[in-house]
């Protein structure tokens, strides 16, 4: 089962990613740590996200875990 656009928000806001840009129904988030990438959600809270949106968040949310243990070495 997808999860929902909601549910991908609430992962941004945990690592600390912020909403840069809204328009419509789309929005922009980015994180801090990872300048040269960001994510556009496009959907409602309760829509299903995309396989592509998953895989999109999961990607940001993984840089950001690598930079985060490469700062702790």
């Amino acid at each position: 089962m997808p999860r929902k656009i909601r549910q991908l928000k609430a992962d941004f806001r945990k690592v600390g990613a912020r909403l840069i840009q809204e328009r419509g129904d789309h929005e922009k988030w980015k994180h801090d740590s990872v300048p040269d990438l960001y994510v556009e959600l496009a959907g409602n809270d309760g829509d299903d996200a995309k396989p592509y949106q998953e895989k999109q968040v999961r990607a940001l949310l993984r840089r950001i875990d690598d930079l985060n243990k490469g700062q702790q070495a």
